[in-house]
């Protein structure tokens, strides 16, 4: 029985009448084709109708070994289901390690997720066409499993300070692979603990006395038949986390490990027989594979953001509190301006960090395609964009699912509202594959170079000349749009200004750098907000959207857009060009003459809106946000699913508390 066909709570049903737009024309949008609607929909019903995919009891309830081993169960099962997919192994692939269908199915974490997302295009991206076809196919057979072993106890972004060696030894052509501290253990990978034989390790490379850099090494870690670590092999597993707890995190010491030359993976890189090294042709080349993952990350966010968007909105509506007006029946929450203000603006965010991830995206194809011949025009952009974006819709995304828990009130606290889960894998984004604050650097590094040397990609073309635009600010989608661009510019501007006068100082360049950190933070955040917001806007002028559609996105994208604005309007003092009396007048236009009319305007389609995620209840996973609001009743049933309630009266009670109600303290 489909979920339409259920029973439906009264005021779900309302919210859902007369809906102006066609909710399937939006979902045919965010999956990128009626197609591909098709296609997920099928394969959906395929895994989802898979009994041995459903768990017995809630994970919560199961011990950290017993989540693993279920977990791993699952995720094995799903790879022979590969086999038979009706929408073919890559889609299928690609579904199963997003943070959609294959979270519904892998609820803590999967084991294999490392295997795809990062040793295969490890292989991909750094192997030779004759080490790929010594391991490839292993690979996708998967008679091989592997990880990505870069972060160590003792480092992690800062790549330039691991402190793995793989030192050559020319006499057996070798490369020592060797921890020298305890803080140099690899920390982190994911499947390394107890699922991986093989990795993909970052190590300095020495070879004639002389440290090369980082560089990738093909490393087998356990014996193919008994699973057992190899002589000279140190592997564990780290311990529970906040959230992904069956991704089975692990730790990687090396005692004198060898391995032969040809496991270093040489695409971009060699060392010769007699030790010789031979320099990559761009040393940013090596970058691909954290690019690729950081591109996943941002698609991943905004899947997670939707799904707690999706929980909280539905949720906002069955749920009455309190009396808006003394002795009249007490209103659906949704009704309360402070919750459309909490949680529209998390809605708008699902639509334009996906539209700026699918840019993203389709840039990396490009310039992945244009590296494979020789053309790295790109790869500077491509990098800069990467970092940027996935530093915002990370901290983003992990504020806005906050925000929609803490609008379920109480019971979004709890486990089964899945609002932990969402939280553990949002905000874990924030430090994995490049911690947010190092990434903002980075990006900032970029934004200088380009405004100071006048030349850079399409992304910081703004950066480049004057900037040209109407002289005012008015409430237009184009004219905050320039509000955006010239507060970017003139962020840049201050940093660069706070580094020149640092030098005037005589302050030695590192120095200057890290005293103009708040500053440079800034303007790589504005960078990023830039680039979602004219993704946003852009996307409106182009595609065959209906009226309706276009006019709700429109809302959103100026909602958003204006939130922004407004939450970060002190950003305005620091751009020397925007006086007080301007800021006041902005704040005060926008607010009052925009933003609350467009909370408004949204408010009677948020149910209809997140309707068209086409969110199936099995991927949201929450009693809170199910299709039918049959939200209390699906409370009470997973309350009696807890071990406690099994009996009447638990044992601890003779053990423990009889005694305690029986003695005289």
């Amino acid at each position: 029985m489909s979920q339409k066909e259920t029973y439906e709570n009264p005021d779900l049903k309302k919210e859902r009448q007369n809906c102006p737009f066609n909710k399937e024309e939006i979902t045919n949008l965010l999956d990128g084709g009626k197609e591909k609607t098709a296609e997920r929909k099928q394969l959906e019903n395929y895994i989802l109708s898979d009994e041995q995919l459903k768990d017995a009891v809630p994970m919560e309830y199961l011990s950290h070994a017993d989540k693993y081993a279920e977990e791993l169960r699952k995720a094995c099962l799903l790879m022979h289901k590969l086999e038979n997919s009706p929408a073919g192994q890559v889609p299928t692939l690609r579904a199963l390690m997003g943070a959609g269908l294959g979270s519904a199915v892998l609820k803590e974490g999967n084991p294999l997720a490392l295997h795809y997302v990062m040793f295969i295009p490890a292989l991909m991206g750094q192997g030779t066409i004759d080490q790929q076809a010594k391991w490839l196919a292993k690979a996708y057979n998967l008679n091989i499993i592997g990880t990505y072993a870069q972060t160590e106890l003792g480092h992690g972004t800062f790549l330039r300070g691991l402190e793995t060696t793989a030192t050559y030894d020319p006499n057996t052509q070798e490369f020592v692979l060797e921890s020298p501290s305890l803080t140099a253990y690899k920390w982190w990978p994911g499947s390394l603990g107890k699922t991986a034989n093989y990795a993909v390790v970052m190590a300095q490379l020495y070879t004639k006395g002389k440290c090369e850099g980082t560089h990738p090494f093909m490393v087998q870690l356990r014996d193919e038949e008994t699973h057992e670590p190899l002589p000279g092999i140190v592997i564990g597993e780290i311990g529970p986390k906040l959230g992904m707890n069956t991704n089975d995190n692990g730790y990687l010491g090396f005692e004198k490990f060898r391995i032969p030359r040809d496991q270093l993976l040489m695409k971009h890189s060699q060392v010769l027989e007699d030790g010789t090294y031979v320099k990559p042709t761009n040393s940013k080349l090596s970058y691909a594979t954290m690019v690729f993952v950081r591109v996943v990350v941002c698609q991943d966010v905004t899947t997670n953001l939707r799904k707690a968007v999706t929980i909280a909105t539905r949720y906002s509506c069955v749920r009455r509190q309190s009396e808006l007006k003394p002795g009249d029946r007490e209103p659906q929450v949704m009704d309360y301006q402070a919750q459309q203000n909490k949680l529209l603006p998390p809605l708008a965010a699902t639509f334009a960090f996906q539209l700026a991830s699918d840019h993203l995206w389709n840039l990396y194809n490009t310039a992945n395609n244009n590296i494979e011949q020789g053309d790295l025009e790109l790869l500077p952009d491509l990098h800069g964009l990467s970092c940027a974006l996935k530093a915002l819709c990370s901290s983003e995304g992990a504020n806005f699912v906050e925000v929609c828990r803490q609008s379920c009130g109480g019971h979004g606290y709890m486990a089964c509202s899945n609002f932990p889960r969402i939280y553990g894998q949002v905000t874990a984004a924030e430090t994995y594959e490049g911690e947010n604050t190092v990434l903002w650097l980075q990006v900032a590094r970029y934004l200088v170079k380009t405004r100071k040397e006048q030349t850079g990609g399409l992304s910081v073309k703004y950066l480049i000349g004057e900037e040209k635009g109407p002289k005012t600010v008015d409430t237009t989608l184009e004219g905050i749009v320039h509000l955006y661009r010239r507060t970017a510019v003139g962020l840049v501007d201050v940093a660069i200004a706070e580094l020149e006068k640092s030098g005037r100082k005589g302050e030695a360049p590192h120095d200057a750098w890290n005293h103009a950190a708040v500053y440079l933070i800034k303007a790589a955040q504005a960078h990023a907000r830039l680039f979602v917001v004219e993704s946003f806007v852009n996307s409106l002028k182009v595609g065959n959207l209906s009226a309706p559609v276009r006019t709700v996105l429109s809302q959103l994208c100026e909602l958003f857009i204006i939130y922004w604005l407004l939450e970060r309007s002190g950003e305005l003092f620091f751009v020397r060009q925007f006086i007080k009396k301007r800021l006041v007048t902005v704040e005060f236009q926008v607010r009052t003459l925009l933003y609350v009319k467009l909370l408004a305007a949204i408010r009677p389609q948020a149910v209809n809106l997140v309707d068209s995620f086409d969110l199936r209840d099995e991927i949201l996973a929450s009693p809170l946000g199910c299709w039918d609001g049959n939200v209390y009743q699906r409370l009470f049933d997973e309350a009696a699913k807890s071990p406690l309630n099994q009996s009447s009266v638990h044992e601890s009670f003779h053990k423990y508390l009889k005694p305690l109600l029986k003695s005289n303290l």
